[in-house]
């Protein structure tokens, strides 16, 4: 029985067993369905083992959508806990797990899904390339990263959740503090989705700067692409910190190696500059393509090109170099001395510099548009107040000296959000309203659309707002509760609130695909919003080789010029295609690094030796393999465009 007591809950709830039968029937209820309509083949043909990089762009999309409503169940039972004083609906201990799994999911396993999303979607297409550079890598980067999720997600089932915080700092994050295999899931499954993430950074770096189309020079590409270019060179230097952080981590809770300890030579303060070293280039990791999105929508619906467009190349280029220069303002308040703080202080209002450049070029462009209010464009414009507000407290926070009143309170949760959700959250819903059309060849219903932009953006205001109050009033983050006497309750019950109404902006997304698939025509054109750039001169559906013949390129608009212009882009005659062949053995290695993760969050060392031969045998096996790929004749791809072309 010992062995198996080491996989149970330590602190067992109603909600927690609800969860686990709920996560049970919807398993079961999966596999019926696939056996009952025969759909495994299909499955492992067209997904399990494809290599395509809009069929791998989806999965990262579906993968982001279900964490966000798993983060989304977190942050409501969060607020519902601070919606009155002295609530008991949670404890401290599962408060504390419940606000660690939000930061987590929504962070790592919401929000950089959803930008692996738009770079796979959106990115071969827009330098005109027909796949990525590596893709046998790119599905292995899926694979890992969802495997990473998946594993952190079975942690309030087996074995209990991580409850350190998101930032999981030492020695709260020690075996001492944290006695169960929570924050043991927290390093291991994050290390593995962040080892499919460096390798994504690598290959689109590759893809973009290798496989351009012909004429196209780093100045003349799209927005989204530049932004993309930049968020992956930051990956690749700052991903490796956060691997070096998250082995040593492991090794201290694991071994007794005594990095981060309080003893024995081990300094906690370590963990929290090596986290943050990797944790502020992080946001730039987020918000560069969610920039880069917004960039593509304000100019294709003020039908005018971008304002400042080397301003805004070199903007980003700055807001990159200066992330890497700014991880200390994390902690003003753990006495690392005043000139230090000085420096960080500076260069921390530096960085709002560069994106004051951006917001200014995005009313520019907006100046004198014939501005057309579609939803995508609505989501971009409630961005700059609502995102502006959150950089001016960016600003607050910056100084040193006040930052000691705000750090630890409310106020720093209100500033978080109001930078994350309007610059990233509504960037992923504004671009996945724009490319949907280009993905499933019908458009999401722009009536219910526009009132989810109008719900969100008013349960968001209730829901932050008055956390800037009562954060300035003296209440602080991460507690569980409060007593009466403080008179935060009636502002707390009005985040609550708001909350519950952008809950409400959420159930009206999933109602808006519900109703668009039944409802919405799927006569449209490639092209239905009368776009700018190259990835809507592709077909709906795009085949599987993206151009039939590829584009030759002369401006940063070649779609735009093309149809204004009389730009040919297209030149030439069919020749074959040469195209990559699926593989099953990125999903295999997945699996592996699965059970290997597990394995060692548990301290199985027989089945975590195995599986660490298990991924040799693969890198093996592949290093051996003769894999040339597949052509695809002129015949078929003639019969492809005829076919589309009637479409």
């Amino acid at each position: 029985m010992e062995f198996f007591e080491r996989f149970a809950i330590p602190n067992p709830s109603f909600a927690i067993y609800a969860s686990m039968v709920a996560a049970g029937i919807t398993m079961i209820a999966i596999v019926a369905g696939l056996t009952y309509f025969k759909k495994w083949g299909y499955l492992w043909r067209e997904w399990l083992t494809t290599v395509d990089h809009k069929r791998i762009g989806i999965m990262y999309l579906i993968s982001a959508l279900l964490m966000l409503f798993r983060g989304g169940v977190d942050a409501i039972m969060m607020r519902a806990q601070l919606a009155v004083p002295d609530n008991t609906l949670l404890d401290a201990q599962h408060y504390n797990e419940i606000f660690t799994t939000h930061g987590v999911v929504m962070i790592l396993f919401m929000a950089m899904p959803f930008i692996m999303f738009f770079m796979n979607l959106v990115v071969p297409l827009q330098i005109g390339a027909r796949d990525v550079a590596f893709p046998r890598l790119n599905a292995l980067s899926f694979w890992l990263f969802f495997m990473g999720a998946m594993l952190f997600n079975i942690s309030f089932m087996v074995g209990g959740s991580p409850d350190a915080g998101w930032t999981s700092y030492f020695p709260l994050a020690d075996n001492e503090f944290s006695k169960s295999v929570g924050t043991n899931y927290y390093m291991i499954a994050i290390q593995i989705a962040g080892i499919g993430t460096l390798m994504t950074g690598i290959n689109f770096i590759t893809t973009i700067l290798k496989m351009r189309a012909p004429g196209m020079k780093l100045m003349q590409m799209p927005m989204f692409t530049w932004s993309s270019l930049i968020a992956n060179v930051i990956i690749v230097f700052a991903f490796p910190v956060l691997t070096v952080a998250l082995a040593m981590g492991t090794m201290d809770r694991l071994f007794g190696t005594n990095f981060f300890t309080i003893d024995n030579g081990g300094m906690s303060m370590l963990w929290a500059n090596i986290f943050w070293v990797w944790g502020h280039p992080e946001v730039y990791i987020l918000i560069l393509p969610a920039f880069g999105i917004y960039s593509e929508i304000f100019s294709t619906f003020s039908r005018r090109n971008l304002y400042g467009y080397k301003s805004m190349v070199w903007s980003m280029v700055l807001i990159s170099l200066l992330s890497f220069l700014v991880w200390a303002h994390h902690f003003f308040t753990m006495g690392q001395g005043a000139f230090t703080n000085s420096i960080f202080s500076i260069t921390t209002m530096a960085i709002a510099v560069p994106t004051g450049v951006k917001i200014f070029n995005w009313l520019l462009t907006l100046w004198k548009g014939k501005i057309e209010f579609t939803t995508p464009m609505l989501y971009a414009i409630m961005f700059i107040p609502l995102f502006t507000l959150g950089g001016v407290t960016g600003v607050m926070l910056a100084m040193s000296a006040a930052d000691y009143q705000y750090h630890n309170t409310m106020f720093l949760v209100a500033h978080f959000h109001n930078v994350i959700i309007p610059g990233v959250v509504y960037a992923m819903l504004a671009g996945l309203t724009y490319y949907w059309p280009k993905m499933f060849g019908f458009m999401l219903n722009e009536k219910i659309g526009k009132w989810t932009v109008w719900t969100l953006s008013i349960g968001f205001v209730l829901a932050f707002m008055p956390m800037y109050i009562t954060g300035l009033d003296g209440q602080a983050r991460r507690l569980y509760t409060y007593s009466e006497s403080t008179g935060f309750g009636p502002l707390n019950m009005v985040s609550f609130v708001g909350a519950a109404i952008m809950a409400v902006g959420f159930v009206l997304i999933v109602y808006n695909i519900y109703y668009s698939v039944r409802y919405a025509s799927r006569d449209i054109s490639a092209d239905p919003w009368d776009a700018r750039t190259l990835e809507w001169a592709t077909h709906t559906p795009i085949p599987e080789y993206n151009f039939a013949i590829t584009p030759e390129v002369k401006s940063s608009e070649a779609f735009w010029d093309s149809k204004k212009n009389g730009h040919v882009l297209f030149k030439g005659n069919y020749e074959k295609i040469h195209m990559p062949n699926n593989s099953g053995m990125p999903f295999v290695m997945s699996i592996i690094f699965f059970i290997w993760g597990f394995s060692l969050i548990f301290s199985l060392w027989i089945p975590a030796i195995v599986a660490t031969l298990g991924i040799f045998a693969c890198l093996t096996l592949r290093s051996f393999e003769k894999d040339h790929g597949h052509y695809i004749s002129v015949k078929e791809i003639e019969d492809t465009e005829s076919e589309l072309r009637g479409a």
